[in-house]
């Protein structure tokens, strides 16, 4: 077997997976509405199983994590990766046990949940985007490779952590999804464990590539495209 075979993701392994992923979120969202009959017949939960199970099938093939050469990490991240595990696994079941119990409902109506069915899937395909233009130096907890080169391109061009932004928008969709504003707390728990992530990873970037990576905060932001002309250091 080839270098390039061995690294190749095997077809049945990654659509197994796939299916064991996509059926914990359906069971998960099942329980939460009422059981499997009631999940069958919402559409908008049905939607949301359908774009997990796409995204976690694209990500099996794309491989992100493969092995690592690591030269450096850090610290402290353990409750970190925990945080980012539980809440884009939970909000989602949470916000529709809110709808089912009527807790805080936000207006808005079918728009509003259809908005977020739409903002879940395109966060995740940001995500998706971010994680394949990063290929191997991709790492579940914050880390640079002996050969990690600075992206500065693809959908880094204009902000620093895509992946980041596209996984706090899909939180985001999935509890409006439901229209209940008790999701939105998972959505806001999310966002200050991205928010943290993102601080460990620049302070880090900036002792790995100093000087470089100082240019490049000046002339993008970190979620949001910078406005105006780029700020000289």
């Amino acid at each position: 077997m080839t270098p390039a075979e061995e690294r190749r993701p095997h077809p049945l392994r990654t659509l197994l997976i796939a299916l064991i992923v996509t059926a914990l979120d359906a069971a998960l969202l099942a329980l939460a509405l009422g059981g499997p009959g009631a999940l069958v017949h919402h559409a908008r939960a049905l939607a949301l199983v359908a774009i997990w199970g796409v995204t976690t099938l694209v990500l099996g093939f794309l491989r992100p994590v493969r092995a690592q050469d690591v030269v450096e990490s850090a610290p402290g991240q353990r409750m970190l990766l925990l945080a980012l595990f539980l809440f884009p696994l939970l909000t989602p079941p949470i916000s529709a046990l809110g709808e089912r119990m009527g807790w805080w409902p936000l207006p808005g109506g079918a728009p509003l949940r259809w908005t977020g069915v739409a903002l879940a899937a395109a966060g995740l395909a940001l995500r998706i985007a971010a994680m394949d233009r990063l290929g191997p130096r991709f790492a579940p907890v914050v880390a640079v490779q002996r050969e990690h080169a600075l992206e500065t391109g693809g959908p880094y061009a204009l902000i620093r952590h895509p992946g980041y932004l596209g996984a706090g928008v899909a939180n985001l969709g999935a509890a409006l999804a439901f229209g209940s504003a008790v999701g939105l707390i998972g959505a806001a728990l999310m966002a200050l464990a991205l928010h943290a992530r993102m601080g460990a990873e620049e302070a880090l970037l900036e002792r790995r590539f100093g000087d470089e990576f100082a240019r490049y905060r000046a002339r993008t932001g970190r979620v949001l495209p910078r406005l105006g002309p780029a700020r000289r250091r």
